[in-house]
């Protein structure tokens, strides 16, 4: 995990419940951007975001299912940063602050069974509870729980890199997509970009050929952290090619029924070059990395990813990709 973040899962999964809600957290704050693409977004502070406006530091962003009611979510998550006097300080005394908690939210309603079932501000205070430096687990926990991707099973996943120059991206995806995550051509998945994984059998192809989407509300979302010190709109930025590694992972994407977003949030640990040219080829190598990034997390959400209910997982459909016999 980069300096500076935690990451925390509230996975709901008993009977009745196919949901959750992910924090990540950045307590000592970071600067923050984002960008909205799908048509059917469930959103919260995310006009904060933008490089005009005062705020300066974020201090969590919380991915949650749920759909609109789930951002209820982000007000156990305020509730417990407001206990730790984490925030902006709007007082002179130490408890009177605001945390900025922006969040968004995934398309999962009903999918446990019951349609009441939804995260709250309890979810989200256990999601913050939960919070830790370690590499997040992945698959079908916090916001991926009751994920669904193009009929198959979705989930959430976590990547990381480095660039040349020493900075560290990574990225928190949740992958919930009316769009499909395989090639029909191949029966391969489009995040697996440096084809890590085999080829399935003839046998597996016909069988994820079977898995159908259908119409359905989705939304994929994420997050990307760097240790970069980004401005806000630097930040904004790197959301935006956010977007461009998860359009590598689904076809389609940024449909009327996704919510499609995603944020960044840069920790201000290490500078940039004072040079301004190499400034930018810095910048250039950041943005690159947080496409990469955001890709192989869609690649960890599906392959880590187990059956739930109807939707069987990539890992049940095609098992000689990713435990291959001998």
């Amino acid at each position: 995990m980069i300096d500076g973040f935690e990451i925390g899962h509230c996975t709901r999964d008993e009977p009745g419940w196919l949901t959750g809600t992910t924090v990540v957290l950045c307590r000592e704050g970071a600067m923050g951007g984002v960008d909205v693409r799908g048509g059917g977004p469930g959103t919260r502070e995310t006009d904060l975001l933008d490089p005009v406006t005062m705020i300066q530091q974020v201090h969590a962003v919380v991915l949650t299912g749920g759909s609109a009611y789930g951002l209820a979510a982000a007000d156990g998550v305020m509730a417990g940063l407001e206990a730790e006097h984490i925030g902006f300080g709007v007082g002179t005394l130490e408890h009177q602050v605001v945390p900025i908690v922006p969040a968004a939210v995934i398309f999962d309603l009903n999918r446990g069974g019951e349609f009441a079932h939804r995260p709250d501000a309890a979810t989200g205070a256990a999601a913050l509870a939960a919070a830790s430096t370690a590499d997040p687990e992945q698959g079908c926990v916090g916001v991926g729980t009751g994920a669904v991707a193009g009929g198959l099973k979705g989930g959430f996943g976590y990547a990381e890199t480095v660039t040349a120059q020493g900075y560290r991206v990574a990225a928190a995806v949740a992958v919930n997509a009316a769009g499909s995550v395989i090639d029909p051509a191949t029966g391969r998945l489009y995040a697996d970009r440096t084809h890590r994984l085999p080829d399935p059998t003839d046998e597996e192809r016909t069988a994820l050929a079977g898995v159908g989407g259908g119409a359905s509300f989705a939304t994929t979302i994420g997050v990307v952290m760097t240790d970069a010190r980004l401005t806000k709109a630097q930040a904004s930025k790197v959301a935006q090619v956010g977007h461009d590694g998860m359009a590598r992972a689904i076809r389609p994407l940024h449909g009327m029924t996704d919510g499609d977003t995603v944020f960044c949030l840069s920790s201000q640990r290490k500078p940039l070059p004072e040079q301004p040219y190499e400034q930018v080829f810095a910048i250039n190598d950041i943005l690159s990395a947080g496409a990469d990034a955001f890709t192989d997390a869609c690649f960890g959400a599906i392959t880590h990813a187990g059956s739930r209910g109807e939707w069987a997982s990539w890992s049940e459909l095609a098992p000689s990709t990713v435990h291959p016999a001998g």
